[in-house]
C-alpha cells in the first residue's frame, strides 16, 4: 500500500456514529501500513483529540463540518495534516468538494464507499498529498494533453516559462503554445488563474484527467 520504508500514518476519525467509528477502527487496525489512533463523535472535542494524538490523517464526517470551518482551523495550527473529507449524499456535488478543498481538505470519499475504497482513499492521500475518489469529481473536466498537464504541474511548483522549457527539454515557444492551450481549456485568465482553478476542480490533487 505505501512504499517500504516509510512509517505508517497514524489514522483518526471524527463521526457522529459510534456504530461508524467502530467498524473504522477495526478496518484501520488490520489493514498493514496503517495505525489506528483513535476517534471522537463530538466536534467540540475535535481540536483537543488533534492536540492530543496528532494524526497524519484525520477523517470528518461532512455533516460535522459542512463549510470545512473545523478542516481550516485544524490545517492552519498543523499544516502537515490530512484531512479527508467523509462525504454524505447531501454533500456529493461539485460546490461542496470544491468548498472542502479550498478549507484545506486534501481527500475526499463517500462515507458510504466500499471499505477497500475507504483504504485506498487513506493511502492515495498520503502518497500523493491529495486525492479525490473518482465519484466525487466534477463530471465535466478539461482534458488536458500529458505535457499540457506536466506544463501545468511545473507552472504550480513556480517554474516560469523558461525553466519549464529547461525541465521539459523543450523551446520556450512550444512552452508557451502549451500555456495557451491550458489557458484556454481551464478558461483561466492567466498562469495564476489556471493554477488556483485546477486545484479548485481536483485536476492537480487527485488523479490527472488526460490524454496520451
Amino acid at each position: 500500500m505505501l512504499p517500504p520504508g516509510r512509517p505508517a500514518p497514524g489514522v483518526a476519525l471524527i463521526d457522529p456514529v459510534p456504530l461508524y467509528r467502530e467498524g473504522l477502527s477495526g478496518l484501520i487496525r488490520r489493514t498493514p501500513g496503517l495505525r489506528w489512533l483513535g476517534s471522537t463523535g463530538d466536534l467540540h472535542a475535535a481540536v483537543r483529540l488533534h492536540e492530543r494524538l496528532r494524526p497524519d490523517v484525520l477523517l470528518v464526517d461532512s455533516v460535522l463540518d459542512p463549510v470545512g470551518h473545523l478542516a481550516r482551523l485544524l490545517v492552519e495550527r498543523d499544516p502537515t495534516l490530512l484531512v479527508i473529507g467523509l462525504v454524505r449524499d447531501a454533500h456529493s456535488h461539485a460546490n461542496y468538494v470544491t468548498s472542502a478543498l479550498e478549507a484545506g481538505v486534501r481527500g475526499v470519499v463517500p462515507r458510504s464507499a466500499q471499505p477497500e475504497q475507504i483504504v485506498r482513499v487513506i493511502a492515495e492521500t498520503f502518497r500523493s498529498r491529495g486525492y479525490i475518489h473518482p465519484d466525487l469529481r466534477p463530471n465535466e473536466r478539461p482534458t488536458l494533453t500529458r505535457r499540457e498537464y506536466e506544463v501545468l504541474t511545473l507552472i504550480a511548483d513556480g517554474l516560469e516559462n523558461q525553466q519549464v522549457a529547461n525541465e521539459l527539454i523543450v523551446s520556450v515557444e512550444t512552452v508557451r503554445t502549451h500555456v495557451k492551450g491550458i489557458l484556454r481549456k481551464l478558461s483561466a485568465r492567466d498562469r495564476t488563474h489556471a493554477v488556483s482553478l485546477a486545484y479548485r476542480s481536483g485536476l492537480l490533487i487527485g488523479r490527472p484527467a488526460v490524454l496520451e
